[in-house]
């Protein structure tokens, strides 16, 4: 795929979802260098803490580089919760899952793990 495909198909499976749980409000960076990628999704959803698990597990399967082009190209298809999460799983280096003070942050990185991740969040009700 190429990287613009690629991207795409990330955003809509990991938007997918976060919607399916009907955040209020739901932040994605996307963070480009030529020796990888950073995306972080952010929402305000307090998952509970067996939900962050699963989600973690699934998104850090095991690399299945022959499944990830085949999979890829079922974005948008009617597959539920971690299923989706684990064709993500597929196609990252890695992800990091956890709470923050708004509710849920993901961070899936593609390539280099020199980005902060720290720098993003989800600005608070004034």
């Amino acid at each position: 795929m190429k990287n613009k495909e690629y991207l795409l198909h990330l955003l809509a499976e990991i938007s997918n979802y976060i919607l399916d749980s009907e955040p209020h409000r739901m932040v994605i960076s996307l963070h480009q260098e030529p020796d990888g990628m950073h995306l972080a999704v952010m929402d305000d959803n307090k998952r509970p803490d067996e939900e962050l698990e699963a989600m973690s597990k699934a998104l850090n399967s095991s690399a299945r580089p022959e499944l990830a082009e085949y999979y890829g190209s079922m974005g948008g298809s009617d597959l539920l919760g971690t299923a989706r999460l684990n064709i993500i799983g597929w196609q990252i280096k890695r992800a990091d899952v956890g709470r923050i003070a708004e509710g849920t942050k993901i961070d899936l990185w593609l390539g280099s793990d020199r980005f902060d991740s720290s720098n993003f969040s989800i600005p608070k009700d004034e």
